[in-house]
């Protein structure tokens, strides 16, 4: 991890509870390594695998999940467009998956009372990345491979090795959300 006073922080995953502890909701982070997608239906079947005790198909400790399904590739490209999707959508099956190991997530919109509450407990962090530049994010993003489910098209899970993917923090480990605590600033002038 780097900073300065200008610059975004630099992270690189499985991210340490060290460098989530030093995060805080407002900050911009570069983030570089290996992310794991996976949407609805990948998190019911990841829930079900907790549920009978089996192992989930990637090594959850200090990963970070990025809510998203891309669009097929160009030729020659990793990857077609990655936006994030809408993480509200995820929030029944987060709470077990931090439990489980995970430290990180990306998406968009804000995530439940249960899931800030989770993310406190467990010593992670939310991140949103940008909404409707799916294809500026895509070129970010160095490789992608399917590691399970493939069935499930576009809500597969994705291997991705992402380099200097922009985010910025919504949700710390210490209990502060950007969404409410910039509202809040706004409306107090």
């Amino acid at each position: 991890m780097s900073t300065d006073a200008h610059a975004a922080i630099r992270l690189t995953t499985p991210l340490t509870p060290q460098a989530v502890a030093s995060l805080r909701a407002g900050d911009q982070v570069l983030l570089s390594g290996t992310v794991y997608t996976a949407r609805d239906a990948a998190h019911a079947r990841m829930i079900a695998l907790l549920e009978k005790g089996q192992p989930l198909p990637f090594p959850i400790e200090g990963q970070v999940l990025y809510y998203v399904g891309p669009t097929p590739p160009r030729p020659g490209q990793p990857i077609g467009s990655a936006g994030p999707t809408t993480s509200g959508r995820m929030d029944s099956y987060t709470p077990a998956l931090l439990a489980a190991g995970l430290r990180g997530m990306i998406g968009k919109g804000s995530r439940s009372a249960e899931v800030r509450e989770a993310i406190v407990r467990h010593g992670a962090v939310y991140f949103a990345a940008t909404g409707g530049a799916g294809a500026l994010l895509a070129q970010r993003i160095k490789a992608a491979e399917v590691v399970a489910w493939e069935e499930l098209g576009t809500e597969a899970v994705r291997r991705l090795v992402v380099e200097d993917f922009p985010l910025v923090v919504i949700d710390d480990a210490h209990g502060h959300d950007l969404y409410e605590e910039g509202a809040a600033r706004y409306r107090a002038g």
